[in-house]
């Protein structure tokens, strides 16, 4: 938080980078936004970051620096106190966030100052965080959720932080009661955890008066149980990356059909559609189309991407997000369905192409198809299905689930797989992934078991 607040006071563009990437992964976001300098941790989950980068180090020769955290004291007493500061701009950049798109690999959402302040400001305003409150924040800060909602949300309202390094359902419960924690921001994932942990009932939880949740579908059901079991109010988000987190929330004092079935109102000062797909005309009330916003919250591009930044924000300025929803008289969003081809898993964005490419590589398999899955604890999980090289000698799970492991984060690696020898296609010859999706419900497609127990991936 300390380096968040010091680059956007010195006008440096923060690059937020998942702490889970392997060298791969952390040289493509390092190599894209083209970073100059890399600070990061020692250990994350039994991996030794200082040997990841310095995997990498030799193919970015743009990086010019790199800093652990454990010297971070030492690299505070080399500087000097300057009140020269430079001027920065609302509309200046402040961040990159690498989120997820409809193809190729993840693209830099490049954020603005006017749009952290704001986002974080209203959001944190409509949910009813009053000044001197206490927020607990269980959300990894290289998302907007952590990085942009909760830390600047808190700060705009002179409340406390309480940041979770490393999400426990026991900690959190914990860290409630001690804190007093009157906030605290989920994904569905998390919150069913704190929900079933055998130590909620014996938890004075009484100063909880809201909990947010967004990052992926919430089920109206867990919004009811939330609201029963902790008797607290709820507040939904809806937003993405390239809308600095939110343009849609609801308020505590919704009733509670519409905190549980919508997604809210648009925030203060911020245009929501709902626009014809094909057309971008705006749709009748009531009526299913794509969820298009337009405002301060907008990002200014995807970095170094002109023609995807064209396709996602038109000539009217209009942001494009790729979720189709519907919209009443009273302005209140409600969710469909996702146009882009995501995988949301316990609030991380995931892009199958990304996992495809990988796959496309391994000697077995001659075509391949990664896809949500419902599940009922992660929203979806990771399925893939595969066409073998040789039917005859296809690969096994054990070794596609491996060769994916060496390569990508736990939480992309695949946990269902299935093998077919022919896949649905459009007449263009591309695959129906739906129809996949479609099988897999009707038991048409059983996933292959794997024997060799896999590592949890959280």
């Amino acid at each position: 938080m300390v380096l968040q607040f010091g680059a956007a006071l010195a006008g440096l563009v923060l690059v937020t980078v998942n702490p889970q990437y392997r060298a791969e992964e952390l040289r493509y976001a390092l190599r894209q936004s083209q970073a100059a300098g890399l600070v990061h941790g020692n250990v994350y989950r039994g991996v030794r970051m200082p040997d990841v980068v310095t995997q990498i180090r030799d193919d970015l020769p743009e990086l010019r620096d790199t800093l652990c955290f454990d010297d971070w004291a030492d690299f505070l007493a080399t500087g000097t106190p300057t009140t020269a500061l430079p001027e920065v701009h609302p509309d200046d950049p402040a961040l990159i966030i690498y989120t997820s798109g409809t193809t190729g690999f993840a693209k830099g959402a490049m954020l603005h100052h006017l749009g952290v302040v704001n986002t974080a400001q209203m959001s944190t305003q409509r949910s009813g965080f009053h000044d001197g409150d206490v927020w607990i924040n269980p959300i990894p800060l290289f998302h907007t959720g952590g990085g942009v909602l909760a830390c600047v949300g808190t700060l705009s309202h002179r409340g406390t932080q309480v940041v979770v390094p490393q999400f426990d359902p026991a900690l959190v419960l914990e860290l409630i009661e001690a804190e007093r924690g009157s906030m605290i921001l989920t994904v569905p994932t998390i919150l069913m955890a704190l929900l079933d942990h055998p130590d909620r009932p014996d938890r004075d939880l009484s100063s909880l008066r809201t909990v947010m949740s967004g990052g992926s579908a919430v089920p109206a059901e867990l919004v009811r149980r939330t609201k029963s079991t902790l008797d607290c109010d709820f507040s939904m988000l809806f937003g993405q990356a390239e809308l600095h987190g939110v343009v849609t929330q609801t308020h505590p004092t919704d009733n509670d059909d519409d905190q549980a079935e919508t997604l809210g109102r648009p925030l203060f000062h911020v245009e929501v559609k709902i626009a014809d797909p094909e057309t971008g005309a705006t749709v009748p009330l009531g009526t299913e189309g794509e969820i298009c916003a337009r405002g301060y919250q907008n990002m200014l591009e995807y970095y170094n991407m002109p023609e995807e930044t064209a396709a996602t924000i038109d000539s009217e300025g209009w942001l494009h997000t790729g979720d189709m929803g519907t919209m009443d008289e009273r302005g209140y969003v409600r969710f469909v369905g996702r146009l882009k081809d995501i995988i949301i898993r316990g609030g991380e964005n995931i892009h199958p192409r990304e996992i495809e490419e990988l796959l496309y590589q391994h000697p077995q398999v001659a075509d391949v198809a990664v896809f949500g899955v419902p599940d009922p604890h992660w929203g979806e999980q990771v399925g893939a299905a595969v066409r073998a090289a040789d039917p005859q000698q296809p690969p096994t799970v054990e070794e596609l689930h491996t060769y994916c492991r060496a390569h990508l984060a736990p939480f992309k690696t695949p946990k269902l797989w299935f093998f077919t020898d022919t896949f649905p296609l459009t007449p263009s010859g591309k695959i129906q992934k739906f129809v996949l999706r479609e099988r897999v419900a009707s038991g048409e497609l059983v996933p292959a078991v794997l024997q060799t127990p896999a590592p949890t991936a959280n």
